[in-house]
């Protein structure tokens, strides 16, 4: 696919800075984040829910391994969810990459503009998913990279960020799609698919960064961080920045919020990834809030089936038995759709999914 048609995947309209708003000592929240239309942002504090923990050495040798992938699948198709401890990354490269993401959201305000979002696209600060002038907004900027493949970064971008953070989040791009891979044979194992069905869109992958920072509110019962949304895209990486909780999953239809391990990623499945497995291992609706005491910062890296591919089931996990669920589309066009939506939950799942009518009419 030509690069041209690759960038064009969608754009966002510009909005103010939220940490610039929050600078301002505000007793109240501009009518334009307030959410009555969300559920409040409390969650459940039942201790019997808790995200499963899963040992990624225990996954890669030793006499645990049968048992330890068990936890795995269980996880993955019971939950969407699980955070990741012993995953190897290099520790020194991720707390650089803490470091530097907090000095690129404490950047002077005319040092941001250089980074900002061009019209058109997605990349740089700013927000994703606003479609129209009147629309409600999340309490939270956003710096978002394109990080592979490598012709999709934005040169004008790239050659912007401070040195450092460049270094750094080149680096820490490719320790990321090591894990990423290593997981996705993980869960060809535990599915007991064929790996090269996964390699052959994921090898090559779109590899994308949103890094976020939600500043403190006046009033965070009635302002939402991120909206309740799945992710579009096939593995979610998250490394919480600083020690502020705010992230939350659906789990039977209570909030419940993830308490992230020290030195640990917490993992999530996208929409690819549940369309790719036939709906074994699905999404999960998940939001941020956000708190009247302190900042939170995360990064969220996005590993994504390859642009010019397809996203459809898995053809060794369509049977008579457990025919197609979603159908088969080109990534990119995949994309396009879900980028020129506004977020909302797993809306965009739905218009892909094969409905009934549809499955007794190919019968």
């Amino acid at each position: 696919m030509a690069q041209s048609k690759i960038t064009k995947l969608g754009s966002s309209l510009p909005v103010p800075s939220v940490q610039e708003l929050a600078r301002e000592s505000l007793n109240k929240v501009p009518s334009q984040y307030v959410r009555p239309d969300l559920e409040p942002p409390v969650a459940s504090k039942a201790a019997l829910h808790e995200v499963p923990v899963i040992d990624m050495q225990k996954l890669l040798s030793g006499e645990h391994m049968d048992l330890e992938l068990d936890k795995f699948h269980h996880a993955c198709k019971e939950w969407g969810f699980f955070q990741l401890i012993n995953h190897g990354a290099n520790k020194s490269l991720i707390e650089k990459m803490k470091t530097e993401l907090q000095g690129l959201f404490n950047l002077p305000m005319e040092e941001k503009q250089k980074l900002w979002q061009k019209p058109g696209n997605m990349e740089g600060f700013g927000q994703h998913f606003v479609v129209s002038e009147d629309q409600k907004l999340d309490w939270a900027d956003l710096f978002f990279l394109n990080m592979l493949p490598i012709h999709m970064r934005k040169p004008h971008l790239f050659s912007a960020l401070p040195t450092s953070f460049r270094e750094a989040v080149e680096n820490y791009s490719a320790e990321l799609r090591n894990l990423a891979m290593t997981i996705l044979e993980h869960m060809a194992r535990a599915l007991r698919m064929d790996f090269n069905e996964i390699k052959e869109n994921y090898e090559e992958g779109w590899q994308s960064m949103r890094m976020n920072y939600y500043p403190p509110c006046p009033q965070p019962d009635l302002v939402i961080g991120l909206n309740p949304h799945s992710d579009a895209g096939g593995l979610t990486i998250l490394l919480q920045v600083n020690e502020m909780e705010g992230l939350q999953i659906r789990k039977d239809g209570v909030w419940i919020p993830v308490k992230p391990l020290p030195d640990a990623f917490v993992i999530n499945i996208g929409d690819s990834l549940e369309i790719m497995t036939n709906g074994i291992y699905p999404s999960i609706e998940h939001r941020a809030t956000v708190n009247s005491s302190k900042e939170r910062l995360s990064i969220a890296t996005f590993y994504s089936p390859r642009l010019d591919g397809t996203i459809g089931p898995a053809p060794s996990l369509v049977t008579p038995e457990t025919p197609a669920k979603f159908k088969t589309m080109t990534s990119a066009d995949y994309y396009k759709g879900y980028f020129a939506r506004e977020l909302r939950g797993k809306s965009y799942l739905e218009v892909i999914r094969i409905q009934q009518d549809e499955e007794l009419k190919s019968k």
